[in-house]
């Protein structure tokens, strides 16, 4: 006679099984493909955006030197792409800007300059206008014995990084995914509970095991499935991004993703199990919404906290709101993103969900135990507590 299986292979049974269910799920495929793309449509976008950015092209007469080298440099100091086209003659610098070949022109002597173009563009006079004044300051201080390098030079200091921007926009989108997938996951195991149920697949179930065992089988496949897929998508996102040039601090995206991938974990134990509980009161698909209302307005509450977190992370619901077990797992990483947040910050949040989910599953699971083989209508709270006490 073969011994007993031991908890923790019962346990493993149970997460290969719903692993192999659930990876088979054409609503599972469905929100990958549909994640995947919106992921590389957002990617997409802002190569598109990023493209679409000023370029001039810019004719002069003779040799660029150091006329075309202050051009480009002008252009870079304003944000525009400056492109230098060299003509032997003004007239063919003229014609070049009336056949719309380049943007402008600048034609006549260097001490006299002049900016040739179809229609007025300030863009573009600001960089003439700069580039030329740099030559001629340049000749100028040269022509007085004065080397430019000795000159002080201006440092900027941005107060607004783009690199953070760029962090909360990849947070904002992180959020957006980690929201789908809590939902998407948490109502796998809660469909899973109640199919179960109403089949009376339960019944056997609990034959050989008990039901914390089922309960955190069910949590831990579909845990480790939904932490693949959204693995999955991460690596995808940043390679597509590094790829399409996209975000220039990949370092600090990196680490703004595996604080995603963190608080998805914890988000998805306390929300699974919430979810679990629920639909253990319930023995038809029918009845599902009625109970899973509640949890699910906190995660929606939370994701709309945290999209308000990217402009204000400091402000008073922001931060408050970070330390609340199960809206934290999406405003605190987005408050991360957005500005500067201590770690005994993060550690607090931390900490207050891991009490928050150890709660759920000691006093859920009692819930769970007492509500499980009820298959006839709803179970109120009160007597699955109960039961499952008793």
């Amino acid at each position: 006679m073969s011994a007993p299986l031991s908890s923790g292979r019962l346990v493993r049974l149970v997460a290969a099984r719903e692993v192999s269910t659930r990876i088979r799920d054409k609503t599972f495929i469905a929100s990958s493909v549909l994640m995947i793309v919106l992921i590389l449509g957002v990617l997409v976008f802002q190569v598109v955006v990023n493209s679409g950015g000023d370029t001039s092209r810019v004719g002069v007469v003779g040799e660029p030197g150091q006329v075309g080298q202050a051009l480009e440099a002008q252009g870079d100091a304003l944000g525009v792409d400056v492109e230098v086209v060299r003509f032997d003659t003004d007239d063919a610098a003229r014609a070049a800007v009336e056949a719309e070949d380049v943007d402008g022109a600048l034609v006549g002597a260097a001490t006299a300059p002049e900016l040739v173009v179809r229609e007025p563009d300030t863009t573009l006079e600001a960089v003439v206008s700069g580039a030329v004044g740099a030559v001629a300051l340049t000749d100028a201080l040269a022509g007085a014995g004065v080397d430019p390098a000795d000159l002080p030079t201006l440092s900027v200091t941005a107060l607004d990084d783009d690199g953070d921007q760029q962090n909360v926009v990849v947070a904002i989108v992180g959020v957006v995914v980690l929201y789908s997938l809590l939902i998407l996951f948490a109502q796998f195991v809660a469909q899973g509970v109640v199919e179960e149920k109403s089949s009376r697949v339960v019944e056997l179930l609990l034959a050989t095991m008990k039901p914390w065992q089922l309960l955190a089988g069910k949590i831990l496949g579909l845990g480790v499935l939904g932490l693949a897929q959204i693995a999955v998508i991460a690596a995808i996102g940043i390679g597509g991004a590094l790829a399409f040039d996209v975000v220039d601090l990949p370092g600090e995206l990196v680490g703004t993703v595996l604080w995603l991938l963190f608080w998805f974990v914890l988000g998805y134990a306390l929300y699974a199990s919430l979810f679990a509980v629920a639909a253990s009161l319930v023995s038809r698909q029918e009845d599902l919404g009625s109970v899973l209302t509640p949890a699910s307005l906190v995660l929606v509450a939370g994701f709309v906290v945290a999209v308000q977190a990217a402009s204000d992370p400091d402000g008073s619901l922001a931060v408050v709101t970070s330390y609340v077990p199960g809206l934290s797992p999406m405003v605190m990483p987005v408050r991360q993103a957005a500005g500067d947040v201590a770690l005994w910050e993060v550690g607090a949040a931390v900490v207050l969900m891991l009490v928050a989910i150890a709660l759920v599953v000691r006093l859920g699971g009692r819930v769970y135990s007492g509500a499980l083989l009820r298959t006839s209508g709803k179970t109120k709270l009160r007597e699955a507590l109960r039961a499952g006490r008793a």
